[in-house]
């Protein structure tokens, strides 16, 4: 985690992202902000405070003299999951504190923001700037997840009420797909200051090498069409294109679709639902919502596989590549697992993402609900195989021949 910006241009960038966060959730009610949908995701009320807590924890708590927090009890109330700060409340029973209510959590960032655009020269201190940077990329990450977790929620409503109001953007449709070929060899990967930009959290590195077979990537990615044709083909219904805890997750929850697909009847046509409400399926704008285990479920169907997250680096940094950092996050084969050589961070900050690595995939790339200035090639998101409601996507790869 690498941080310096001068004091005043890193505190501007504090209010910009800030305000990002404030922008993000204007669409909602207090009502939306409330309620919590599953217990992966998050009410956008506790994403508000959480992002708060973590800047008054860690860098306010640090740094601040005389420092006394907004209220105690907030301590473990807004704490994630970091075991070395204390205990936290349940992550599942979120959506039952109904107090401080909206107003009283916006009042919270305010006291918090004020107090921290007060430390000034403070931040001048390497570790102050490298903690408010990690803070800031976090609180982006949590950008992202008001979206998919508020789509989430009002996809559960009946009246088909959305995000956000309007026709959406236009997005280029889809060319026939082309293969590129990459060369194998000694490779090198991870972050990389002068390509990636100064900051990296701290599962990016250490840079290193690895050693590729030549292989070939998809230009774009895989379409709602020929997802379409995958379900077409009883794609669902076949066993053998599914990993074992695959077919166990699509038998277990009748799934015949990706999530947020539906139809009337079963020779209907689909309806996806979108931040803009339900619509017709697209055949050739990309497939969102896919798990882990639908997109090696589709790879395999297309006589193709999941690319590593070696190769989606390598490729993604060559420019031949569409839609890389500003479409969906792309599942790789790779098990999110430490580099060679890493080493977590001492202190609390240690538990960001050394803790999490096992059981879950590696996602690649950025989606339309990133914010701006957050992805890079380096980038490393981590999701466990049955995820879908993060803007999740597919790139084919497949071996040189």
């Amino acid at each position: 985690m690498t941080a310096p910006l001068d004091p005043q241009a890193l505190l501007q960038r504090f209010r910009t992202v800030r305000d990002e966060s404030l922008r993000r959730t204007a669409p909602l009610s207090a009502e939306d902000c409330q309620v919590q949908s599953m217990a992966d995701a998050s009410p956008a009320k506790w994403h508000l405070a959480h992002t708060t807590w973590f800047f008054e924890t860690f860098v306010l708590e640090r740094f601040e003299p005389g420092f006394q927090p907004v209220d105690p009890a907030f301590r473990a109330l807004y704490n994630s999951y970091y075991q070395a700060v204390g205990p936290q409340h349940p992550r599942p029973q979120r959506g039952l504190v109904t107090r401080p209510d909206l107003a009283a959590v916006q009042a919270y960032r305010r006291a918090v923001d004020e107090r921290v655009l007060a430390l000034g020269e403070h931040l001048a201190q390497p570790e102050a700037a490298a903690l408010l940077t990690l803070g800031l990329h976090h609180e982006q990450q949590h950008q992202e997840l008001i979206v998919t977790d508020a789509k989430h929620l009002l996809w559960h409503n009946p009246s088909g009420v959305a995000y956000a109001p309007g026709e959406p953007p236009p997005v280029p449709l889809a060319a026939p797909a082309v293969w590129c070929g990459f060369d194998g060899g000694v490779l090198e990967i991870g972050h990389q200051a002068d390509l990636d930009g100064p900051f990296a959290f701290d599962n990016e590195g250490p840079r290193h090498r690895v050693v590729l077979e030549a292989f070939e990537l998809r230009d774009r990615l895989a379409s709602q069409g020929e997802v379409a044709d995958f379900i077409a083909d009883g794609g669902y219904g076949q066993a053998a294109l599914w990993t074992s805890l695959g077919w166990d997750w699509v038998q277990a929850g009748r799934r015949e679709a990706p999530l947020y697909w539906h139809r009337d009847a079963h020779d209907a046509p689909w309806q996806v639902y979108t931040l803009f409400g339900h619509r017709p399926l697209e055949r050739d704008i990309p497939a969102l919502h896919l798990s882990w285990f639908e997109a090696e479920a589709i790879a395999r169907w297309a006589g193709a596989r999941l690319p590593t997250e070696a190769e989606w680096e390598i490729g993604a940094r060559s420019g031949h590549l569409q839609q890389v950092h500003d479409t969906a996050w792309q599942w790789t084969g790779s098990a999110y697992r430490p580099y060679p050589g890493y080493r977590a961070p001492a202190g609390a900050v240690g538990e960001y993402n050394g803790k999490f690595m096992a059981q879950q995939f590696v996602l690649r790339g950025g989606s339309l609900a990133t914010p701006e200035n957050h992805a890079r090639c380096s980038y490393r998101n981590f999701f466990p195989p049955e995820a879908q409601w993060q803007f999740s996507g597919l790139r084919l790869a497949r071996d040189h021949t």
